[in-house]
């Protein structure tokens, strides 16, 4: 069935490297977040290329729910306890700047952009919500606070943050994209001191930005100790009620609910990459009950990177890297994290410094709860005996037989059902060997 949004739009053609050249900034990935990138660095007149090893938007970007909104769950009680209220307020503030950059691009492209407000709802835990009300109230935003959201089940209620949006994210990336130097079909093989090694030539570069999803340098950075990745699954459904505003619970594991138009988009069945959950199976025995009556029109899944502290990487590759730099780990709210990674980027490329960078330094301390299970994933994904192996850091891979693929629990690497490589940090197919 695939995205919805694959099927919706039309991709503009791009060219292929074609021989070696020269750039001052190269952006190696073309989803969202390398194409803002891109976008903004061309609107300041600075000399950039952006390379993607297959074609744009092809990964994560054509495979999300395409909400615009800085309510990122239940995050801002969380960013006050950990960082404080300064750091929550700054954290909204860029949010909101990247949701009224949106609103002006979007006014000149036709990509179904709406207005929507935003709620986070529970199902059993009011306290949580009530805490992050209180917070987000603390920091001077617009909030609400509701005893019974408008949804098809029961709640214990829900946090609403108004006048966020939705939108169609390929017909806007597409238009974005069309006039920008991209060179499709171009992948980064081997960086050196001064550029990349390409499998079309090489391409020399003062700075380097990571764009990739997951970091693709692997010595450097420890992103695959860092983050974690997650899997999470999407059905659109016909004949479903029109439920208003953008809802997702307060829990991973819980449901996501925006409309386009006539059509239901339904998310959920989440899990850790390699681990066993819900996936399609879930959302249609969900819809089933809740929506009776309705029929699945279009499914695919995603899989997100997830921080230690639920905050982006974005900034310097690591401290002992030179000209090299990264906007990684969104959760699961790409689309306003992109906005909030392209406008960091372009300043500290150009030469400033801007507001609470430091707040995304993928250098900032890793002292959180989650690294001692990322470390345990990992630990326990190297010495389970199992066939085959993931040729990242040698962790047992599980056969995902939803999605017909080999995925690594450790640092969610996965692989066609033949071994071939879907996605990173690995860099290679796997080999075989026996099941």
């Amino acid at each position: 069935m695939g995205s919805l949004w694959k099927a919706t739009a039309e991709k503009p053609k791009f060219n292929l490297q074609n021989g070696n050249i020269k750039t001052d900034v190269l952006i190696v990935g073309g989803g969202i977040a390398g194409i803002l990138s891109a976008y903004l660095l061309d609107r300041s007149g600075v000399d950039y290329t952006l390379i993607e090893a297959d074609e744009i938007c092809g990964g994560v970007t054509g495979n999300t729910t395409a909400k615009i909104t800085l309510q990122h769950g239940l995050i801002y009680h969380k960013l006050t306890e950990r960082f404080g209220r300064d750091y929550a307020k700054a954290y909204y503030t860029l949010g909101k700047e990247a949701i009224e950059s949106y609103a002006r691009l979007c006014s000149e492209i036709d990509c179904e952009f709406r207005r929507k407000d935003s709620v986070v709802y529970s199902l059993d835990d009011r306290a949580k919500l009530e805490a992050e009300y209180r917070t987000l109230e603390s920091i001077g935003a617009e909030v609400e606070l509701l005893a019974n959201p408008s949804l098809p089940f029961e709640t214990v209620g829900g946090v609403k943050i108004p006048d966020q949006a939705e939108f169609h994210p390929l017909k806007f990336l597409y238009s974005v994209a069309k006039d920008l130097n991209i060179l499709e079909h171009t992948k980064a093989e081997k960086f050196t001191t001064n550029g990349v090694k390409t499998n079309r030539g090489v391409i020399e570069a003062d700075r380097i930005v990571i764009a990739t999803h997951f970091p693709i340098i692997n010595k450097h950075g420890g992103y695959f100790i860092k983050m974690y990745q997650h899997r999470s699954y999407v059905i659109v459904l016909e004949n479903a009620p029109d439920v208003g505003d953008m809802y997702v619970d307060s829990e991973d594991t819980g449901m996501s609910l925006r409309n386009s138009g006539d059509l239901l988009l339904l998310g959920g069945g989440a899990h850790r990459t390699g681990k066993s959950g819900g996936g399609w199976r879930e959302l249609e025995a969900y819809a089933e009950k809740t929506f009776p009556g309705s029929r699945v029109k279009y499914r695919w899944a995603t899989q997100d990177c997830m921080t230690l502290d639920s905050v982006p990487y974005v900034g310097k590759y690591s401290s002992g890297t030179r000209n090299l730099y990264v906007t990684t780990g969104y959760g699961k709210w790409g689309m306003t994290s992109a906005m909030v990674s392209a406008v960091i980027l372009r300043g500290m490329l150009m030469g400033d410094k801007p507001d609470y960078a430091d707040m995304f330094s993928p250098s900032r301390s890793v002292l959180c709860p989650q690294l001692v299970k990322n470390i345990g994933e990992s630990i326990l994904g190297v010495i389970t005996p199992t066939v085959p192996r993931c040729p990242h850091l040698g962790c047992a891979l599980k056969y995902n037989r939803a999605e017909h693929s080999w995925d690594c629990s450790c640092h969610g690497s996965r692989f066609t059902a033949n071994g071939n490589l879907i996605t990173g940090p690995a860099t290679s197919d796997m080999k075989m060997g026996k099941k």
